[in-house]
C-alpha cells in the first residue's frame, strides 16, 4: 500500500488561513513559554520605559511566530507505504510491519516524527524519528505486532510530526490510507486417523460420482458437440429420438461440512480460554485438516449462514480454489461471534438437501430439544462427529457435568460418535478418541469417512 501527502503547503488563502491557524496551534510548551515570556517582558518594558527590556522582549516574542511561519510556508512532499507480512495470521502470532519513507520534493526535511496507529490489542504505538531526509532520499523502519484474540485490526493511518531546529512548533500530518491485519484462529494439526464403515469409492478422500452400472442402469445424456461417437447409447436415443451419449465417470471430491454452534445461550465465560474460543478453534483445524486431505468442505454456522457461499452446493469445489476457500473460511472464523438465536433449527435446515458426507459439529450447552434436533442431524448426513462442550465445567474446572453426558450418550444412540470436550482438552487428542470409539460402534449403514 503506498499513499503520498503533502506535510506543508496549502492551495488558497482560506486554506492558507487554516493552515497558519493550525500551525499557531502546534506551538510546544518551549514556544509558548516563549512567546508569554516575550509579551510580559514588552509589557514590563512600557511600563518601566526600558527599551533594553523591550529588545528581549520582542526577540522572545518573535522566535516562536517566525518558527510558525517558516515551518508553515515549507514545501515539500513526502511519500509514506506500508507492507503488512503477513496479513492473515494466527492468533498468538506475529506480523512485521514494514514503513517506507520517500522525499520526493527537491528540499530536504527536518527532523521526522513517525506514528503509526495500531489499536491496543496489537500492543503500544509505534513511534520512530527520521533525521534529515534528503531530496529524492528514503527511510524505512519497521515494528512487529501480535495479537491473543483473533478479529480484524486496521494498521493506520501514518502520522508524521514536523518540528523546527528549535523545538518551537510541532504540526502533525496523517496520510489517509491503512491496511488490514487478519488475525485468525489457533488451529492445531490433526492426526491422520479414519472412521470405520467407509462406503467404497472413499480412498484417499475420493469418490465417483456415478458408478459401473449394466447397460440397464446407464443415464445417459444429450450428444454434445465434441463428444466420442463411440459413447452414443443407441438404446436411448431410439427412445428419446435425439442423440444420446453415455456419461462417463467423473471423480468428486468427498464432502465435509463443519457445523459451529455460536448461540450465546450455549456459552459461558469470555477470553482466549474461554469454551466458546476453543470451540472456534476447533472448527478451523478440522477445516485445514479436511481441505489437506483432498476434502471439499463448508462452514455451516447455527444462524444458516454457509461458508463459501459459491460453488457445488456450498462446497469448496476444486484443488484449484481450495486455499481461496480456505483463507475465506478462516476470515469468517476470525470475526464470528456469539449469536443471538435459541435453536439450531436453521442450521438444520440447510443439512436438510442430503448428501452432506462427514459432518463435524462443535457445539455448546444443549438442552433437551436441541439435543433431540442435533439427534436428527445425523439421518442427513454420512458420519457424523460431535464435540459437545459443557462451559460451565470451563469456569469453574471441575468435572464434565452428568447432563452433559446424558446429551453425549443421546446423540451416540442416533448414530453420533459424540464426545464430551473438558476444560483446556487437546483436539488432537480427541480427533484420535473419536476415530476410536467410531471403530468400536460403526455401524453398517454409514456413509463417508474423514482422515
Amino acid at each position: 500500500m503506498t499513499t503520498a501527502a503533502v506535510p506543508d503547503g496549502q492551495r488558497g488563502d482560506e486554506d492558507d488561513r487554516g493552515g497558519l491557524r493550525a500551525a499557531l496551534g502546534g506551538l510546544t510548551t518551549r514556544g509558548r513559554s516563549f512567546l508569554a515570556a516575550g509579551v510580559a517582558a514588552a509589557a514590563c518594558a512600557y511600563v518601566l520605559g526600558q527599551a533594553d527590556l523591550l529588545r528581549v522582549g520582542l526577540l522572545l516574542a518573535t522566535l516562536p511566530l517566525i518558527c510558525v511561519l517558516v515551518l508553515h510556508r515549507t514545501r515539500y512532499r513526502v511519500a509514506a507505504s506500508r507492507r503488512l507480512t503477513p496479513q492473515r495470521v494466527e492468533a498468538g502470532s506475529e506480523a512485521r510491519v514494514q514503513l517506507r519513507m520517500e522525499n520526493v520534493s527537491k528540499l530536504p526535511t527536518g527532523l521526522l516524527m513517525l506514528q503509526d496507529h495500531v489499536p491496543y490489542m496489537l500492543g503500544p504505538r509505534p513511534r520512530f524519528v527520521l533525521d534529515r531526509v534528503e531530496a529524492g532520499g528514503r527511510r524505512e523502519v519497521s515494528y512487529r505486532v501480535r495479537s491473543d484474540l483473533r478479529g480484524r485490526f486496521p494498521l493506520g493511518p501514518l502520522q508524521l510530526r514536523l518540528n523546527d531546529p528549535f523545538g518551537m512548533c510541532e504540526l502533525t500530518r496523517s496520510f489517509s490510507a491503512y491496511d488490514t491485519l487478519t488475525v485468525v484462529p489457533r488451529t492445531e494439526a490433526l492426526p491422520p486417523v479414519k472412521l470405520v464403515g467407509e462406503a467404497s469409492g472413499y480412498g484417499d478422500g475420493q469418490q465417483r460420482s456415478l458408478a459401473l452400472a449394466g447397460d440397464d442402469d446407464i443415464i445417459p445424456r444429450a450428444y454434445r458437440h465434441g463428444d466420442d461417437l463411440r459413447r452414443v447409447h443407441w438404446r436411448s436415443t431410439a427412445r428419446y429420438g435425439e442423440l444420446m451419449v453415455r456419461r462417463e465417470e467423473q471423480p468428486q471430491r468427498a464432502r465435509c461440512t463443519v457445523l459451529l454452534d455460536t448461540r450465546r445461550i450455549a456459552y459461558q465465560g469470555s477470553g482466549p480460554d474461554s469454551a466458546f474460543e476453543w470451540a472456534v478453534s476447533g472448527a478451523a483445524s478440522a477445516l485445514i485438516h479436511m481441505l489437506e486431505r483432498g476434502y471439499a468442505v463448508r462452514l455451516v454456522t447455527d444462524t444458516g449462514s454457509s461458508v463459501p457461499g459459491e460453488g457445488t452446493e456450498g462446497f469448496a469445489g476444486s484443488s484449484q480454489d481450495s486455499a481461496e476457500s480456505a483463507g475465506l473460511m478462516m476470515d469468517t472464523l476470525a470475526v464470528v461471534d456469539h449469536s443471538e438465536g435459541g435453536g439450531l433449527s436453521r442450521a438444520s435446515d440447510v443439512l436438510r438437501g442430503g448428501d452432506e458426507g462427514l459432518l463435524v459439529a462443535f457445539v455448546g450447552d444443549l438442552d433437551e430439544e436441541q439435543a433431540a434436533l442435533t439427534a436428527r442431524m445425523r439421518n442427513r448426513t454420512g458420519a457424523a462427529v460431535a464435540f459437545v462442550l459443557d462451559s460451565g465445567t470451563w469456569l469453574t474446572g471441575g468435572a464434565v457435568a452428568g447432563a452433559v453426558e446424558d446429551r453425549v450418550r443421546q446423540l451416540r444412540e442416533a448414530g453420533w460418535t459424540a464426545l464430551a470436550v473438558p476444560p483446556a482438552a487437546k483436539l488432537a487428542d480427541l480427533w484420535q478418541q473419536a476415530a476410536g470409539v467410531r471403530a468400536e460402534s460403526a455401524a453398517a449403514d454409514t456413509y463417508g469417512g474423514w482422515s
